[in-house]
């Protein structure tokens, strides 16, 4: 079974059989989209919900709004089929707190309300996602189930 490991700002995709694994997501969002048909999964470590709208993205995973597409056309190219695709998301914690309540210190929230639009406008059905709190997460996606496993720092172990 092949292993590919993401970092943060990556994204990765892969035919059955294989898992993509992505660590320490902390306000960051990891976004797994997958063809339970053909077996085909892919997954981004998004750090930002929006690309500067003024300058030349540099690194399209980094961004929701540009990973997700990019995602879903990588995707593509190995055989997966728009119709077939569902996602997963996990990440998008809160993991500091300010004194200051400004949107600007609410990260974990935006990326996740970004995810979840850009996958609507995509039609793409979010099946579950392990977002919020004020813990780190580390996930495993699984291309053969489309189990995502979600390992957090100090709350256990969760599937989805």
């Amino acid at each position: 079974m092949e292993t590919v490991k993401i970092g943060m700002a990556e994204l990765a995709v892969l035919k059955n059989p294989g898992v993509l694994i992505t660590l320490g997501l902390g306000s960051c969002v990891g976004v797994a989209v997958y063809d339970p048909v053909n077996k085909i999964a892919g997954l981004a470590h998004v750090m930002l919900p929006e690309s500067p709208k003024n300058k030349k993205v540099i690194n399209e995973a980094k961004f929701a709004d540009t990973a997700l597409p990019a995602l879903v056309n990588k995707i593509q190219l190995l055989g997966g089929n728009n119709r077939y695709l569902r996602a997963k998301i996990a990440g998008g914690a809160q993991m500091f707190v300010f004194k200051d309540k400004t949107d600007l210190m609410r990260i974990g929230e935006k990326n996740v309300i970004a995810v979840r639009n850009i996958l609507k406008k995509l039609n793409i059905k979010l099946e579950a996602e392990h977002t919020g709190g004020n813990y780190g997460r580390s996930i495993e996606f699984y291309s053969e189930t489309g189990k995502m496993l979600i390992k957090t720092i100090g709350h256990g172990l969760v599937e989805i």
